[in-house]
């Protein structure tokens, strides 16, 4: 992935407490940044184990600030700190009806659940069909049955269970798809990076009665996405 160095893959050789002891520290890290306010999101953090969402030759890895691959075509886990930026701008909590465009892994998936909680639900699609058998055998193995998930393109969103108090994109557009802001609820948020020329931002957006307000974040770097909304990248 360019503008990321990517660890050789390796053989797994931590146990599982050591992944837990990385997991309070790498918490306890993403506080001290700043990152990570909610503690709904602080919680799922803790509670989710990042390593079994990562294929076996970067494991090892699970808590390192870089993204790693996936099965499937240009996919990726990303970084641990990229969840709470998107979780906290949106004001993800207990009893939303969420949206995730790029099921990825189902590690994401799996802390929204928690957030939201029983109360709440969580939709996410996927484009990519070998990404979304294996973030659903993710999710399967870690006990979590009911989130919907979607095989399919993510720009036209998720009718059937709209409308939706957040929504997040994983993937970089030139716009929002213009289906995904429909579905928001009034006074519902959406996070997505936007290219702007050369660059990346992550954007959050807000809908309000007379129109979406859009604030920029912070410059990102994420895979582009794929679709019918999708960005044409030149090779």
């Amino acid at each position: 992935m360019p503008g990321w160095i990517i660890p050789p893959p390796k053989a797994q050789t931590k146990s599982r407490a050591e992944f837990q002891q990385e997991r309070k520290e790498k918490v306890r890290w993403l506080v001290a940044q700043g990152y990570l306010k909610s503690e709904r999101i602080r919680e799922a953090l803790l509670k989710v184990p990042r390593e079994e969402f990562i294929p076996p030759a970067y494991r090892d890895y699970a808590y390192r600030e870089v993204p790693l691959p996936l099965p499937g075509a240009r996919a990726t886990i990303s970084c641990p700190h990229s969840y709470p930026l998107f979780y906290e701008p949106l004001g993800l909590d207990r009893g939303h009806r969420f949206l995730e465009i790029g099921l990825g892994s189902g590690y994401g998936a799996a802390l929204a659940r928690e957030i939201v909680g029983a109360e709440g639900l969580v939709v996410s699609v996927e484009i990519d069909p070998v990404t979304y058998a294996y973030a659903k055998r993710n999710l399967e193995a870690a006990g979590y049955q009911d989130i919907v998930l979607v095989l399919g393109d993510g720009g036209p969103g998720c009718p059937e269970w709209a409308p939706y108090d957040r929504i997040c994109l994983t993937a970089a557009c030139l716009m929002v798809p213009p289906p995904l802001l429909e579905q928001l609820k009034v006074g519902g948020r959406l996070v997505a990076p936007v290219l702007e020329g050369s660059a990346q931002y992550l954007a959050l957006h807000e809908k309000r009665a007379e129109g979406i307000e859009k604030i920029i974040l912070c410059e990102v770097l994420y895979v582009s996405l794929r679709g019918r909304y999708g960005v044409r990248e030149v090779s």
